[in-house]
């Protein structure tokens, strides 16, 4: 016989934890976190990025088009002038790959466009990847001075969309 009186602890139930996955996955959810008494169980999958869940927009970007006044040449020889120039803007980048959005709806006004104020808590655009909106922050203050990519655009991990004027 023991003297500790305290009870066992319980294993945890293993289909009632691939229940709760298959629901997870079936739902698209990120996290879930059961209490019970002194028990606790929380599930997490994917990453821990800010997910805002809306509506997809309902319309298409613009296709792209080439003026017929430029040369494939012309552009080569406009391309090294760009980055000769000196920059001391700081870049916003994708946090993940998916499609850009620069506001929350068609009807809304984008969350940043040349000349806006950030902090770097601002909102400046969504991400969404497999139908999660992910919210992308500015993290660095001053004025956005260029929009790198149009909404509705795919974009790559790291991929610069926006530079900001630090000040």
């Amino acid at each position: 016989m023991s003297e500790d009186s305290s009870p066992a602890p319980v294993p945890f139930d293993i289909q009632r934890l691939a229940e709760l996955i298959r629901l997870m996955e079936e739902h698209d959810l990120t996290e879930v976190d059961l209490h019970r008494g002194d028990q606790r169980c929380r599930l997490r999958r994917g990453t821990q990025q800010t997910a805002v869940y809306a509506p997809a927009p309902q319309y298409m970007p613009a296709p792209a088009t080439i003026s017929p006044s430029t040369s494939s040449a012309g552009a080569a020889s406009a391309a090294p002038a760009a980055e000769a120039k000196p920059d001391n803007t700081k870049p916003i980048k994708s946090p993940t790959v998916g499609t850009f959005y620069a506001a929350a709806s068609p009807d809304d006004e984008p969350f940043a466009k040349v000349g806006t104020k950030v902090t770097a808590d601002t909102v400046v655009c969504l991400v969404e990847a497999m139908k999660v909106y992910n919210e992308v922050k500015a993290e660095v203050s001053g004025v956005v001075t260029e929009v790198c990519v149009s909404n509705g655009d795919a974009v790559e991990y790291g991929q610069v969309l926006f530079r900001v004027q630090p000040g």
